[in-house]
């Protein structure tokens, strides 16, 4: 049997080399910790609701109850402030025992530096007390986002028409 002239040997030092400019490589992107600050707007009834309950269980009890929400994005608490980005939400009633939300919520800017960028956010609704939140992935310049949010209720008015503006701190981990 003749022998080959290609020898295993000789691929050694491309291995090496092709190791060393993967692993030491310049141009490898940073993660990066952005914070924000916003105020996030939810309507209840009448004609400018921005959330509606699609499904509703049988009998006097929410547990169960399906919401979804297309909810607005402000830099602040007034109604006449900026407007920054839009909030998709669905929110499931999870509690037996207290009015708490299983809510997952996509948030979509759509003006300012992050215009076209967004991050996704999913865990427990209490809205009595500081909710946080996962964030689970981002988009744009949120990219293989990770990291929390922190909500509250800052205010909320009327009955039948209920207007609810919570303020959320999100500490974004992206790339």
């Amino acid at each position: 049997m003749a022998s080959s002239p290609f020898s295993p040997l000789l691929l050694l030092p491309l291995v090496i080399l092709a190791t060393v400019a993967i692993g030491s490589s310049s141009d490898e992107p940073k993660e990066k910790m952005t914070h924000l600050h916003f105020y996030f707007y939810d309507y209840y009834g009448g004609p400018n609701a921005t959330t509606i309950t699609v499904v509703s269980p049988p009998g006097n009890s929410s547990f169960g109850s399906i919401a979804v929400g297309d909810n607005i994005l402000r830099e602040g608490p007034e109604s006449s402030s900026k407007l920054i980005g839009r909030a998709q939400e669905l929110a499931v009633q999870a509690g037996q025992e207290s009015t708490a939300y299983l809510s997952a919520l996509n948030f979509v800017f759509t003006a300012g530096e992050y215009n076209g960028s967004g991050f996704s956010i999913f865990g427990r609704a209490v809205l009595t007390e500081t909710m946080e939140r996962g964030i689970v992935g981002g988009t744009g310049k949120f990219r293989m986002a990770r990291g929390y949010t922190l909500s509250k209720l800052i205010r909320s008015t009327g009955t039948t028409e209920l207007e609810l503006v919570m303020e959320y701190d999100a500490y974004i981990y992206h790339y």
